[in-house]
């Protein structure tokens, strides 16, 4: 993820990515080992990606979009939702029978939670939100993946600037911690 382009365009490549990694969890059968680092890596993009949007993303709804306060508070509220699924997820292996509940109710949410941004959410921005400060979220959106955390924390903060403090120290205990187990790498 860092792809280049506004902020609704990195996003919406971000939803497209997580997309094609749904769709390899999907092609495999119930129960192989792929399926487990496929929603491993899966967690890890949408975790930076929501990082991201509660940091930047939605405070600029709240300010620019009329109703923005709503639409942001129900995005945060899909993010809780998702965030604490795929921490029950994150304990499980492909063969464990809450595996595939687990992984059909994220898939569920988060296509949801896609269509209602990119149908509702990001129109309204691009129409509200001028293009160059569009761009400047675009740059700010790819710099805090960088940081990100990449393992669910559903009790962290996720409204600024709580979330801005945070997110850099423990994204980066986040990755030590993939490096040394391997996770989010291809078999």
């Amino acid at each position: 993820m860092g792809h280049g382009g506004n902020v609704i365009d990195e996003l919406m490549t971000d939803h497209r990515e997580v997309e094609e990694l749904f769709g390899k969890i999907e092609g495999l059968p119930s129960g192989h080992k792929d399926r487990k680092m496929y929603a491993d890596q899966v967690t890890m993009e949408l975790v930076r990606h929501s990082v991201a949007e509660e940091a930047y993303l939605y405070p600029a709804v709240r300010e620019h979009v009329a109703g923005g306060d709503a639409l942001a508070d129900k995005e945060l509220e899909d993010h809780a939702g998702a965030e604490q699924i795929m921490k029950d997820l994150e304990g499980c292996e492909a063969d464990d029978p809450q595996f595939d509940l687990l992984v059909g109710r994220l898939m569920s949410e988060i296509r949801e939670h896609v269509a209602d941004e990119e149908n509702n959410l990001f129109p309204r921005l691009r129409s509200a939100c001028p293009a160059d400060a569009l761009d400047d979220l675009g740059d700010k959106v790819r710099t805090a993946k960088k940081t990100a955390p990449t393992r669910p924390h559903p009790s962290a903060p996720d409204k600024p600037p709580a979330n801005k403090m945070l997110a850099p120290g423990v994204g980066m205990i986040d990755r030590m911690r993939d490096a040394l187990s391997g996770r989010g790498k291809h078999g």
